[in-house]
């Protein structure tokens, strides 16, 4: 721990290449994986296969994906970010799916019965049911992309596992405990930061 209470002028700039490749993969995953799961949810046939192929992909080793994707992508963040995002997809689109499936049909045949439009149902309705179950799979793909963001430093993306791996290349044990303790701090911080948004937007009964 000496380490990093003694040097935290090393260790902070890893910590921000870490937050930065992990909130912009967070950002690329969302991007995908709200409508595809809001499309499998409408479309029952869709999610066999989706899901299917989105398993298999969250069980392929981080450092197999990545090995496979630089030949296409080289070394660096580029490939870090892609690893990162389609390792979220599984469990994004099944929250979402969740979400959608687990609101209350009676509400939807009583939106439609008040004449709203499908647009308006989707976002006056189903949208703010589902965000309380999307913000849980947002909260535990954070800590997974935080986790596995780790092994990107392996092919030069930067972030703490550089500063792990710089610990085991040079048996500095102050390094490599500076490193764990920091992602450990940054996943907590990220975990009690969603949990607070959960409990912020689920809806509250009298």
């Amino acid at each position: 721990m000496s380490y990093l209470f003694n040097n935290p002028d090393k260790v902070m700039p890893f910590f921000w290449e870490h937050l930065s490749l992990t909130f912009s993969a967070l950002l690329i995953a969302l991007c995908i994986a709200l409508p595809l799961g809001f499309l499998i949810a409408k479309y029952k046939r869709l999610q066999a296969p989706v899901t299917s192929v989105l398993g298999i992909i969250y069980t392929i080793p981080s450092m197999a994906l990545y090995a496979a994707l630089i030949p296409y992508t080289g070394l660096g963040v580029t490939t870090a970010t892609i690893g990162l995002v389609a390792y979220a997809q599984m469990i994004l689109v099944r929250n979402v799916v969740a979400a959608i499936k687990g609101i209350d049909p009676m509400m939807i045949e009583a939106a439609k019965g008040m004449g709203m439009s499908k647009a308006q149902i989707i976002f006056k309705i189903e949208v703010p049911l589902a965000v309380p179950v999307i913000i849980a799979g947002i909260r535990v793909a954070t800590v997974s992309i935080i986790s596995i963001g780790t092994v990107a430093a392996w092919i030069g993306a930067g972030g703490l596992g550089r500063l792990i791996f710089q610990g085991l290349n040079h048996d500095h044990t102050g390094k490599i405990i500076a490193g764990t303790v920091t992602i450990a701090i940054l996943a907590i911080g990220a975990d009690l930061l969603f949990r607070v948004l959960e409990k912020i937007l689920s809806p509250r009964t009298n």
